[in-house]
């Protein structure tokens, strides 16, 4: 299964290939009533339940050794209100479905990630966002969710609905239940300009304030080693249309950024001392470009190299100090980092354990290729993102705990409190939420 993640013999395995599990048993409900039933049947037996989606997250979020529910018969639109502007789909739909299909009805979300693979339920249970001045992460657009919980209950909830479960489950990392369908605010579908160029990297950060004030999605890739960087702003567009044209997006998108990147990891890891040299020919390889498109086709782009991945939130303010900090470290470090360093914004929201509870953020994300040791630099990066007060992404690596994210969370004992409630024999514990979350 190539997007998704693989169970052999029993052993499920994440994409990242970085966490496996071995549950008792795996259930694939294909209708609420039979998914409530199989948490029910859990809590006869003494099992933990645990819902996975692709296993997009690198961090061990939905690994069990009780019942691990796959969701991929939960998928589809369940119903589009055109007057209130929303769309309700099953829990189990990968993003890029949802794409697809809404942009079928001439709908489109309002931003997403850069990758569709994801369910919808795993992406927004982990608060995965893509950047915007103005728009927040996938999670920050949910209007209402059903989630099934510890006593095989389902329950429903929106702003009017159970309010104070809707504030927490939008990002509710499989803690709080098993979601089984979600209602998205959609606007009509709509046209971006992509317009990526490549900069320095000191041109970029002492310019960063303006370059998000000017756009409303900016971003950009920093190659360790060299002093440059690719940015990218997408911008809404009167038209007309223009698409990269196929075979320039076939070599540039495939062929540079999947392909030819590929070999160069390969080449990185068999002789760590050529990847300074790589990373310098790596960041003058994409020229500058400006295309316009539906927004799905701007905002995603494969991704068909595998790595491990680390990502932090730190107030948007103290961004450009916070890579100076980076670029400072692996300068002098002896590292040897062969995948750029990606950075994105989002507004605060008002979501309890959103990564932008709150505060104006900023994402640092560093990466290593899958099978090279990341711990050293993963470790380091992570000592600067925590003297910013940064908070995990929870869906990637990371070494903090309950007292750690009790410090950065002004709404962390609202969590906690509601998990209580929910879930007081804790059905959906696991090692990772009894290490954030506490026992």
């Amino acid at each position: 299964m190539s997007t998704a993640a693989s169970a052999k013999n029993g052993t499920w395995r994440n994409w990242g290939g970085n966490v496996a599990a071995r549950p008792a048993r795996e259930v694939t409900p294909a209708s609420v009533d039979e998914l409530a039933a199989a948490v029910r049947k859990a809590a006869e037996d003494g099992l933990k339940v645990k819902a996975v989606g692709t296993g997009h997250s690198f961090t061990s979020i939905a690994a069990t050794d009780g019942v691990l529910i796959r969701p991929q018969l939960l998928t589809g639109i369940r119903t589009i209100d055109r007057d209130a502007m929303t769309v309700t789909v099953e829990a189990g739909t990968p993003l890029k479905r949802l794409n697809v299909a809404l942009a079928r009805e001439g709908l489109s979300l309002t931003n997403m990630g850069d990758i569709m693979e994801q369910t919808v339920s795993g992406a927004t249970s982990t608060g995965t966002h893509g950047t915007g001045r103005e728009s927040g992460s996938i999670a920050a657009q949910i209007k209402g969710l059903e989630l099934v919980t510890a006593d095989g209950s389902v329950l429903s909830c929106s702003e009017k609905e159970n309010p104070e479960v809707f504030a927490a489950a939008r990002i509710g990392l499989g803690a709080l239940g098993v979601v089984t369908a979600i209602t998205f605010a959609v606007e009509p579908v709509f046209l971006l300009t992509a317009r990526e160029e490549p900069m320095s990297f000191d041109k970029v950060t002492s310019a960063f304030d303006e370059l998000w004030a000017e756009n409303e999605h900016f971003e950009f890739y920093w190659f360790p080693h060299t002093g440059s960087t690719n940015t990218k702003r997408n911008n809404r567009s009167a038209g007309p249309e223009k698409p990269v044209p196929q075979l320039q997006g076939w070599f540039e998108d495939e062929f540079l950024s999947n392909g030819v990147f590929q070999v160069a990891q390969w080449v990185g890891r068999a002789a760590p001392g050529t990847i300074p040299s790589i990373a310098r020919i790596s960041s003058k390889a994409l020229s500058a470009r400006t295309y316009t498109d539906i927004p799905y086709k701007v905002f995603t782009s494969p991704r068909r190299v595998r790595f491990v991945e680390m990502e932090y939130a730190v107030p948007r303010e103290a961004v450009v100090e916070t890579l100076h900090e980076l670029k400072a470290m692996v300068d002098r470090s002896g590292l040897r980092v062969s995948f750029p360093v990606e950075v994105r914004t989002a507004p605060a929201d008002d979501i309890t354990l959103s990564t932008a509870s709150g505060r104006d953020s900023a994402y640092i994300a560093v990466h290593m290729v899958k099978g090279t040791p990341y711990q050293a630099y993963f470790t380091a990066a992570e000592r600067i993102f925590t003297a910013h007060e940064g908070r995990p992404h929870w869906g990637k690596v990371h070494t903090r705990d309950a007292e750690y994210f009790a410090g950065v969370y002004p709404r962390f004992g609202e969590f906690t409190a509601l998990r209580d409630r929910l879930d007081p024999d804790r059905r959906f514990q696991n090692d990772y939420l009894r290490r954030v979350l506490g026992a």
